[in-house]
């Protein structure tokens, strides 16, 4: 292997890693051949980087359902959606994309090098936020099979990190 595919540290700097963590908040539970699959590279590389992100305890081993397979899955702990290390791990990879863009769009070719960030704030109830977050998950995926089947890519399609954060904003806290 090389130096590039393992990064010392608990962070998944590596786009299996991240790739995985991905497939696993998707899917739930997941085994190397599966993941193999859906991501287009081989059983031993998922297996590989499963291994290296049990041994930082951000996934562990899912119950077997045939004896053989062996399924992975976040931490009961780390479920998406909540508070646990996940969410924050999955945060700080977004906002390191994000830095990462930032600093080096120049480089990219001119076509590439706007974004299409916005933000809003808009008034919802809590079924209208679970709602518009389907919503979005719905636009993403008319493009998911591109990800698993290449051909089904432009060729001038490129890797877009789509990032959508709905919560609800909190009042400030009086002064004490």
């Amino acid at each position: 292997m090389t130096e590039d595919l393992v990064r010392t540290g608990p962070l998944p700097e590596h786009a299996v890693r991240t790739a995985l963590l991905e497939l696993l908040a998707e899917h739930g539970t997941v085994t190397s051949t599966e993941a193999a699959a859906r991501l287009g590279l081989s059983s031993g590389l998922c297996s590989f980087h499963l291994r290296q992100l049990a041994r930082y305890g951000l996934i562990e081993e899912a119950p077997a359902t045939d004896g053989r397979a062996r399924p992975w899955r976040l931490p009961t702990t780390q479920q998406p959606g909540g508070d646990g290390e996940f969410g924050e791990l999955a945060r700080g990879l977004e906002d390191e994309s994000h830095q990462r863009w930032l600093a080096r769009r120049g480089e990219a070719p001119a076509e590439w090098q706007q974004d299409e960030a916005f933000s809003a704030v808009v008034y919802l109830t809590p079924a209208e936020m679970a709602a518009v977050g389907e919503e979005v998950r719905r636009v993403l995926a008319r493009y998911r099979d591109r990800e698993t089947n290449p051909a089904a890519r432009p060729a001038e399609a490129r890797p877009v990190a789509a990032v959508a954060r709905l919560f609800p904003l909190l009042d400030e806290l009086p002064d004490r």
